[in-house]
């Protein structure tokens, strides 16, 4: 299990991002706030891209973002080639993200879910392992480089 996690997201995420900052650092696991680090107004993707370029250069090896709907920034951190994110809005999504697709982000849609939820599909998305095998070929197909 991953124990240096990257998260940031938006205005509409960031009261669950504050609570599971909390949350994961009680756990004992080494968080840094991407932002944004207040509720108002912003664009997620000036806190998005920043936190996909954190995992992609090995000083994460997964992270969370939380949005409204979860898909602004998925989108966003989809477009690093690095990246894997899903948007999971239940926990059998979240481990199938990790055994099937081997996700690197979960994206959680705070307006979507309660609290409680977005903090369990995490447990699950953090100590879930990739299955590998017949899942792997299709993995490395996804990049388009």
């Amino acid at each position: 299990m991953s124990k240096k996690i990257a998260i940031g997201g938006d205005h509409a995420g960031f009261d669950y991002k504050q609570k599971l900052v909390e949350y994961l650092t009680e756990a004992g696991f080494e968080v840094k706030d991407f932002g944004p680090f207040t509720d108002a107004s912003v664009d997620y993707p000036d806190y998005v891209h920043p936190l996909c370029d954190a995992i992609e250069s090995g000083e994460f090896e997964k992270g969370i973002v939380v949005c409204g709907s979860g898909n602004g920034v998925a989108i966003t951190a989809n477009k690093h080639q690095g990246i894997r994110a899903a948007i999971c809005w239940n926990k059998d999504l979240s481990a199938l993200s990790r055994q099937h697709n081997d996700a690197n982000v979960i994206s959680i849609p705070a307006r979507f879910v309660p609290y409680e939820l977005a903090q369990d599909m995490i447990e699950i998305f953090l100590s879930t392992e990739f299955e590998g095998g017949r899942h792997a070929n299709r993995v490395n197909k996804i990049a388009c480089q």
